[in-house]
């Protein structure tokens, strides 16, 4: 058995996201996204929402992007999504919490982009797969420097996006149906969640296909925005 701690070839360290008002920042560990949490949203995709729970899937940590890059417009696609959400970022450890108890775990909120690659997404939910290709795309996390949660409290602030200055989706946070602390509950149940597990919470109605050059602006009120430019194909 090998116990050699060298490495065969260099790691990539966890990225980071910036915290208002902190020097350190936030090393982001797991990704995790609620799927289908705006009926809305779910209405345009031609599904219902699943009242029964929520459901998941997830992003790899080494997609966070944050605000304000430039990102190529990623390969095999011909219908590249942006989606606009509030993000949760964990700050204590939460296994099997209660509604009332999941506060307490949470360290902050940020808004975030959800990019997708939606026709390969739609292509493997018609074919009953998983949503990887079209969901866990390189570079598609990006996320806005987080807010603190004693400064933040989730109700019906406005959540907002606009491409190259026209707004594409307009809803209020509290329009979600799973709200932040059944989602943190519920996910603990499953997962042994940490700091650094970020939550991408869902998306409202209005998303739609991005084109090389467009810019991107994804606004929720009290938090700071969150900013893409869409950068030519590699």
């Amino acid at each position: 058995m090998n116990t050699s701690t060298a490495r065969l070839f260099p790691s990539p360290e966890f990225p980071t996201v910036p915290v208002r008002g902190e020097t350190a920042a936030y090393p982001v560990h797991r990704i995790f996204c609620v799927g289908r949490n705006y009926a809305e949203h779910a209405k345009e995709m031609g599904v219902e929402v699943d009242r029964e729970a929520p459901f998941y899937f997830t992003k790899s940590a080494l997609a966070t992007v944050q605000t304000g890059e430039t990102v190529a417009y990623p390969p095999g696609t011909e219908n590249y999504h942006y989606e606009m959400e509030l993000v949760i970022a964990i700050g204590a450890p939460a296994w099997r919490v209660s509604v009332e108890d999941a506060a307490k775990a949470i360290y902050g909120y940020s808004s975030g982009l959800d990019m997708t690659r939606r026709d390969l997404q739609l292509t493997a939910r018609a074919k009953q797969r998983p949503w990887d290709l079209g969901k866990d795309v390189e570079r598609s996390a990006v996320i806005g420097p987080i807010t603190r949660a004693a400064e933040f409290t989730v109700r019906d602030q406005a959540i907002s996006l606009s491409v190259n200055g026209e707004v594409k989706q307009d809803a209020k946070l509290s329009d979600l149906v799973w709200k932040v602390e059944e989602i943190v509950s519920h996910l603990s149940h499953f997962y042994h969640l940490e700091p650094g597990d970020l939550i991408y919470t869902g998306t409202p109605a209005g998303v739609g296909a991005v084109v090389p050059g467009d810019r991107i602006l994804g606004t929720i009120d009290g938090l700071d925005p969150v900013e893409l430019t869409v950068g030519a194909p590699e």
